[in-house]
């Protein structure tokens, strides 16, 4: 193995917190902590240290952290022989916001607070995933809109304390998502924005003239820790941290430069400071991210755990470059200096980094939150145009597939999202496979309507459900010869001329 490190070399007490940021889990860790890390070395501290919360859960993370003072190291894998393990200071302050969030309010309120972060995950905007409207029906929700001083979701949390910012005569700090999410900084102006009407018009409308919600894209593969990932880190870079971090060495951050209370210069730390963000979140969304959710969901129905092993398997690999070449780059609109064959390239690669063991039902949460922007925008486009979505009807079948909790196997298996008991309740009341489709293209928190009443696309999933349920994914694939097999080539979605 071969090694190096970086160590933090300012002192903690020339730091002072200017970030505060929601969501502590490995991916912040691993990725806008290190990003913040190699400028407070560069400046030998500064006004951007981090404070760092969970306001639903990982108690135990905070602890963990705050018992080490908030340090600990990143382990940057080029591949499983060669490491980067860096050390990292940058987060000030941990804290746990459950019940009480008065701590977490100071913080928001501090005039040292410029910006604040978040990586909640799509769920935790409370937006629903087909109109991107707050979800009106969610509990926590309705909590929100009836004890606003009293928050349990992320925008809450924020609404509050812009409210409490507003009435001290502070100007308001900048909002900026890490998630997962086209056009992630205007889907938190709407939670938030939408929110904060319920407080009154006037506040409302102050916090949509007022506050900077800038976009951004992040990419890193970040795998969750385990035991065994733990170990591994102590075996091969003597690295004995119960908070270390593994990830892959690459690592980008693009954003959208609109900070008006000002921001790190983090642009001379690889940071990419834009003017639109718009044509690389949509392109990582698709490319990396639909690709993610691809094999995820047909790799666990062909019986692999990792990325790794899935792309050891020559049809997997078929399916993902022929999705990413003829149906995701087709939609997007990218910068000159983009080529997209070597980024396609480039992620099949990445992919392959046997080190990091990145499982795949980890990527399977959260499907139908994800799903619309990783799959389905763009399927829309590519529909509309009467062209191949043939590569996302898989997805979709072996989603459908995976939903019901259950491999081909025999072997059960959590399905952790959050419409889980409806799509648990589609499998147990439905015996009929052309109703069961239907019904799940029914659900409109997840299928645009126009996408999900076009019958070619239902009759493609159909019969990829029914050929995985009998035969297996291997024998859908590769997909050209299935489809020709098959007499679909010609439907209106597969254009035997593509």
């Amino acid at each position: 193995m071969i090694k190096t490190i970086t160590r933090s070399i300012y002192a903690r007490e020339n730091v002072t917190t200017g970030i505060v940021h929601i969501g502590l889990g490995a991916f912040h860790r691993a990725h806008q902590a290190v990003y913040i890390e190699k400028n407070l070395n560069r400046h030998n501290g500064g006004d951007w240290g981090i404070c760092a919360v969970n306001i639903r859960s990982n108690h135990k993370l905070v602890d963990l952290l705050t018992s080490q003072d908030c340090q600990y190291h990143v382990a940057e894998y080029t591949d499983s022989q060669q490491a980067h393990l860096r050390e990292v200071s940058a987060i000030k302050e941990a804290l746990f916001a459950g019940e009480d969030k008065e701590a977490l309010f100071a913080r928001l309120i501090s005039s040292s607070t410029k910006i604040v972060t978040l990586t909640v995950t799509e769920k935790g905007y409370c937006l629903t995933p087909a109109d991107k409207k707050l979800r009106l029906d969610d509990s926590n929700v309705k909590h929100d809109i009836d004890n606003p001083s009293t928050p349990k979701t992320a925008p809450g949390i924020l609404v509050e304390a812009l409210y409490r910012r507003k009435a001290a005569g502070l100007a308001p700090f900048t909002i900026l998502s890490c998630d997962n999410m086209p056009n992630n900084g205007q889907l938190t102006r709407q939670a938030v924005c939408q929110l904060a009407s319920y407080r009154s018009k006037d506040f409302g409308q102050w916090v949509a003239d007022e506050v900077a919600f800038p976009c951004s894209m992040v990419d890193r593969i970040v795998p969750a820790m385990s035991d065994e990932s733990l170990t591994r880190l102590q075996t091969e870079l003597d690295c004995y941290d119960p908070n270390a971090v593994m990830c892959e060495a690459f690592s980008q951050w693009v954003v959208e430069d609109n900070f008006p209370l000002g921001r790190p210069d983090w642009e001379l730390d690889g940071v990419q400071m834009v003017k639109d963000v718009h044509p690389f979140e949509t392109m990582k969304l698709r490319l990396l991210n639909g690709s993610h959710s691809l094999l995820a969901y047909v790799g666990l129905a062909a019986n692999y755990k990792t990325v790794a092993q899935a792309v050891t398997d020559e049809k997997l690999v078929g399916l993902i470059r022929d999705y990413m070449k003829q149906e995701a780059a087709p939609t997007l609109s990218l910068p000159d200096e983009v080529n997209v064959e070597t980024y396609i390239e480039s992620l099949i690669s990445r992919f392959a980094n046997d080190s990091l063991q990145h499982q795949l039902a980890q990527i399977a949460t959260d499907g139908s939150q994800k799903i619309p922007q990783r799959w389905l925008n763009g399927s829309q486009e590519r529909l509309d145009q009467g062209k191949s979505v043939s590569a996302v009807a898989l997805g979709l079948a072996a989603w459908l597939l995976y939903s019901c909790g259950e491999n081909l196997q025999g072997q059960a298996h959590s399905v952790d999202d959050p419409m889980a008991a409806t799509l648990k309740d589609l499998h147990d009341q439905t015996t009929d496979t052309h109703q069961l489709v239907r019904r799940f293209l029914d659900l409109t928190d997840v299928f645009p309507s126009q996408l999900a009443n076009t019958p070619e696309l239902a009759e493609l999933i159909h019969h990829i459900y029914q050929t995985l349920l009998s035969k297996g994914p291997q024998d859908c694939l590769p997909l050209d010869r299935f489809l020709v097999d098959t007499n679909l080539v010609n439907t209106k979605v597969l254009p035997s001329g593509e």
